[in-house]
């Protein structure tokens, strides 16, 4: 499998050991996305650093975790963005959808003020 799973404090990361995000291995992510899921994982960071290409299958896996993080009140975080996946990524308007977050440092951060935010929206609801 061209993907390590790395469990984290707030998260898991998922990354890809590979340069082309395809149809080749785009099903064994969503497979990986759709498990992690299905443990109780909410929060998912997809590392794309070795990713140097991306086609349409790539990106609905990305799109496939970005809704069930969220139906979860959980959060997706995308780092590790080439250049070249970032054009192809603001082509497809991806970019104001998507979080992606180029310093490493700052994703547990994130994600952790995601969690309080969804927390204190929750609790809003609840009233």
């Amino acid at each position: 499998m061209s993907i390590a799973t790395n469990p984290q404090n707030h998260f898991v990361s998922l990354k890809i050991e590979t340069d082309k995000l395809d149809s080749v291995v785009s099903p064994d992510l969503k497979s990986e996305i759709v498990f992690q899921n299905g443990k109780g994982v909410k929060n998912l960071v997809i590392d794309l650093s070795e990713v140097k290409y991306i086609d349409s299958s790539g990106l609905s896996s990305i799109l496939v975790a970005n809704r069930l993080c969220k139906t979860a009140q959980g959060v997706l975080v995308i780092t590790g963005v080439s250049e070249s996946v970032m054009k192809l990524i603001t082509i497809s308007q991806l970019d104001s959808i998507l979080n992606i977050i180029h310093n490493p440092n700052e994703i547990e951060d994130f994600i952790i003020m995601d969690n309080i935010a969804n927390d204190l929206s929750q609790e809003e609801n609840d009233r």
